[in-house]
């Protein structure tokens, strides 16, 4: 199916959500989906969130983000003020500083095979460990966002058993490569390594975020949506990269962002328009429109 766009959506478009769809869940990725490109959360947008809430439809932000990122949204979550974060391995409460409910982390032992595969597989591939405490990075790991209190070492030594960090539970193992293509890497490292964990990337350069067996942005998604008793036919996703692939699946209604990457658009029941035109926000004021027509 072609997605249709907010600007000019179709007829059969508009049919294929039931005249009686009603959602009761928004879920919404961050980067390059709800944030505009400096990071920042638009007026229009706040209120968008704000009204979908009023209406009873709970927001869910899901992200690749860590807790520690999530200052930029903190003050935007309404009633049961939850995010899930790190691509599914942490639920966090965003009313109380980003606090850790539940994690699903990826075993050290599994991490350390991972990087041993990549190596082998991809020369020149450097890594960093997300654990729950913070992250860590080998010394020829790119400085996205270097954090001055954390420990520089190979990743063999970040991930030894008794070493300094051990027992704190790993969240994402990243991976970068200088050369190859973002895409190509994706496929060399699932291929490579995808016995050791769920492979997946968001960043625009080639940067493989690994997580545990299973989890997933929709894995973690699905089950917050089982304990509130609500099915995936009544959850709304916006998404624009490959690690948001398996949560537009998963929902009843997907929208891929007029900025996605072309798996994404190729993927969803819908499209709207860029997260610099505010695409999440026009897509929710036609969805409360319907509701109130």
């Amino acid at each position: 199916m072609t997605p249709a766009t907010e600007q000019s959506e179709t007829p059969a478009a508009d049919r294929s959500v039931p005249a009686l769809f009603r959602p009761r869940l928004i879920a919404t990725d961050l980067d390059g989906t709800l944030l505009r490109n400096d990071k920042t959360v638009s007026d229009r947008t706040v209120a968008a969130l704000a009204a979908a809430e009023r209406a009873g439809i709970e927001v869910f932000f899901v992200t690749g983000r860590p807790a520690r990122w999530m200052d930029v949204v903190s003050a935007h979550v309404h009633g049961h003020g939850l995010a899930i974060c790190a691509n599914g391995a942490a639920v966090v409460d965003l009313h109380d500083g980003g606090r850790l409910i539940e994690t699903c982390p990826l075993p050290d032992h599994q991490a350390l095979a991972a990087v041993e595969a990549l190596r082998h597989a991809a020369p020149g591939t450097s890594f960093a460990v997300e654990r729950t405490g913070g992250i860590c990075y080998e010394p020829e790991y790119p400085p996205f966002h270097r954090d001055p209190s954390a420990i520089i070492a190979p990743a063999e030594k970040l991930l030894a058993e008794g070493g300094e960090h051990d027992g704190t539970p790993v969240l994402k193992l990243l991976a970068h490569h200088p050369a190859l293509a973002p895409d190509a890497f994706l496929d060399l490292g699932r291929a490579a390594a995808g016995a050791h964990g769920d492979f997946t990337r968001s960043s625009p350069t080639a940067l493989l975020e690994i997580s545990g067996l299973g989890v997933s942005k929709a894995s973690t998604l699905a089950r917050c949506c089982a304990q509130r008793g609500i099915a995936p036919e009544e959850v709304v996703a916006f998404g624009d990269m490959p690690n948001d692939l398996d949560m537009l699946a998963w929902a009843g209604t997907s929208y891929a962002m007029a900025n996605a990457h072309p798996h994404v658009l190729g993927s969803t029941t819908h499209r709207t328009v860029s997260n610099e035109e505010d695409g999440v926000a026009a897509a929710i004021e036609r969805i409360l429109e319907r509701l109130e027509g």
